[in-house]
C-alpha cells in the first residue's frame, strides 16, 4: 500500500513540486489466544509497524520465528479484529489462536515482547504517544544546510563506512555539521542500531549541535528512525532511501525537515524546506 505526497524535488539546482508515492507505515498490535485451565486467554504479544498488508504471513512468521510455535499446525486460526481506524481504514489488531500450550512460556513471551498499547492503535496513535514526551516543536531557525552539502553527504559517509567498504550489507548513520564535515559515524546491520549507536556516542561524547548539524542514514527512514532523532532534538534528518508516510507525518508534526532520495545531482524535500539553503 501506498499513498502520494507532493514533495519539494530539487535538481540541478531547481526546486519542482511532484507528486511522488510513498509507503505506508502502520502499527500492528499482535495479539495470542490461548487456553489455560480450559480458560480461554488473550495477551498483546507485539507491536511492530508494518507496511499493511500480508499481515497474516507476518504474524505467522513472528511465532515460528522466536519459536513460540514449532509448525503452523499449531495455529488454529488468524483473525484480524477491531475497529478501522486511522487515515487508511485499517484493522491493525490480528490476533491468532494457538493449540500449542502444554509447553507455552507465557512470562517469557510477556518479557521479551510484551508492549503497551491502547485501543484502535494507529498512526495517529503512534504520532499522539510522542506528543506526550516531546511538549514543543523543533525550533525552524536552525540548521541551515547548504544543498551542496546535502548532496555530496552519501559520499562522505560512504567512504566513512569501513564496514561497508568490506561488506556492502549493512547500514551506517552519520552525524554531519553545516560545513560538510564528519562529526561521527556509526554502523551495524540494523538501521536503527546504527542510529542508536550515533546518538549514544555522540551524546557521551557531547559533540552533538542540532543548531549546526543534521543526521544522514544508510537506508530508508521510518517512523523509529524519525522518532529517535527527534528524542534528539535534530532539526533535520536525511535519508539515501524514501520515508515512509508515517515518518513523513511525523516530521510535520514537530517541524523537522525530512529530506529523501538524496543523491549528488538531487533529493527530494517532504517537510520543511526553509532550513535548506538554496544554491542562486
Amino acid at each position: 500500500m501506498n499513498i502520494k505526497y507532493t514533495v519539494s524535488k530539487l535538481e540541478n539546482s531547481k526546486v519542482q513540486e511532484i507528486k511522488d508515492s510513498v509507503s505506508i507505515e502502520e502499527p500492528l498490535e499482535m495479539r495470542l489466544k490461548y487456553k489455560k485451565n480450559d480458560n480461554w486467554e488473550t495477551q498483546n504479544i507485539s507491536i511492530t509497524m508494518r507496511t499493511p498488508g500480508n499481515d497474516e504471513d507476518l504474524i505467522r512468521g513472528f511465532l515460528f520465528n522466536e519459536r513460540i510455535i514449532e509448525n503452523l499446525d499449531q495455529i488454529d486460526s488468524i483473525k484480524q479484529i477491531g475497529n478501522e481506524v486511522g487515515d487508511y481504514n485499517l484493522k491493525n489488531i490480528i490476533e491468532a489462536t494457538i493449540n500449542n500450550t502444554d509447553n507455552l512460556d507465557i512470562k517469557k513471551i510477556r518479557r521479551n515482547f510484551i508492549t503497551n498499547s491502547s485501543c484502535g492503535v494507529c498512526g495517529k496513535t503512534s504520532l499522539d504517544s510522542i506528543e506526550v514526551l516531546l511538549k514543543e516543536k523543533l525550533d525552524l531557525s536552525f540548521p541551515l544546510i547548504k544543498e551542496n552539502i546535502i548532496r555530496k553527504s552519501p559520499e562522505l559517509f560512504i567512504n566513512e563506512q569501513s564496514e561497508f567498504a568490506k561488506t556492502g550489507g549493512i547500514h551506517a548513520s552519520s552525524l554531519i555539521d553545516e560545513s560538510g564535515e564528519i562529526v561521527a559515524i556509526k554502523e551495524d546491520v540494523g538501521r536503527h542500531n546504527a542510529l542508536d549507536k550515533l546518538i549514544g556516542y555522540t551524546l557521551k561524547e557531547n559533540i552533538i549541535n542540532p543548531k549546526k548539524q543534521f543526521i544522514v542514514c544508510s537506508g530508508r527512514l521510518n517512523f523509529e528512525l524519525i522518532q529517535k532523532g527527534l528524542m534528539a532534538n535534530i532539526g533535520f534528518m536525511a535519508g539515501i532511501g524514501v520515508p515512509t508516510s508515517l515518518a513523513i507525518d511525523l516530521a510535520k508534526r514537530f517541524d523537522m525537515t525530512l529530506l529523501g532520495f538524496v543523491k549528488k545531482e538531487s533529493f527530494n524535500i517532504y517537510s520543511n524546506i526553509n532550513r535548506v539553503i538554496l544554491k542562486n
